[in-house]
């Protein structure tokens, strides 16, 4: 492991050093996938395939809808749409998306974030953890933050204007102190592109009374962290 590996492991995991939890390989490491990052900044928001195309068998993942019409969330094979009002709500796979992510998650590593980490931070973690800033690897938080702000922007009708201009327009969720499961992906610069860079990440409170793009976050005393290496992207 190198030395700026090592040192984000120290600055940002818990005191002493990480004590990862080892768990079983998944026996289906590839993200599915539909549209890419570049695409969809083209802009271009229109849907390109049911969700259901590349949702069946997992369980993690992230996305948005046609015409940018909510933040899609996918925790424990569960998806949700969250607009603009902010509020979580289950769907199935048969809208449309450009922009589409998920993965059969079975973490390889897991462990403790450093209290008052941010979510800007959160990255030098992740690449510790997984011992590379290369490829694409799957991430969970969860745990309880003592800050934590998502967001939703509202839904776009062609001529597209482009994301920066989308985002200026978003709603922002303040929510303070939550517990809530934050989701998403480290994309390496060798997938630029693909994914967007560095690393996204949607979540739903505990409660699932909120959701959304995340935002910003600070990490409190219980949260973990947990990466899942994948093999590349489908």
């Amino acid at each position: 492991m190198n030395r700026r590996l090592i040192a984000a492991l120290v600055a940002l995991l818990s005191v002493g050093a990480l004590a990862p939890t080892a768990v079983a390989a998944t026996d289906d490491a590839w993200v599915h996938q539909i549209g890419t990052y570049d695409n969809l900044l083209s802009p271009d928001y229109d849907g390109l395939a049911p969700i259901v195309s590349a949702s069946q068998g997992t369980t993690l993942g992230l996305g948005t809808f046609d015409q940018l019409d909510g933040e899609l969330v996918m925790v424990g094979g569960q998806m949700y749409r969250v607009g603009t009002d902010g509020l979580p709500v289950r769907i199935d796979g048969s809208r449309t998306t450009p922009f589409f992510e998920s993965v059969k998650f079975v973490p390889s590593l897991s462990g403790p974030v450093m209290p008052g980490t941010t979510c800007a931070s959160l990255i030098g973690a992740v690449n510790a953890l997984a011992q590379s800033d290369q490829g694409m690897v799957a991430v969970r938080v969860r745990g309880t933050f003592t800050d934590l702000t998502l967001r939703s922007v509202p839904a776009q009708t062609a001529p597209y204007v482009p994301f920066s201009q989308v985002v200026a327009k978003q709603t922002l969720f303040p929510l303070g102190q939550r517990r809530a499961v934050l989701v998403g992906f480290r994309t390496g610069a060798d997938l630029a592109g693909i994914g967007a860079p560095g690393l996204h990440l949607h979540g739903l409170t505990s409660d699932r009374k909120a959701g959304g793009h995340v935002s910003s976050c600070t990490v409190g005393n219980d949260v973990q962290l947990s990466v899942q290496r994948t093999a590349g992207v489908q």
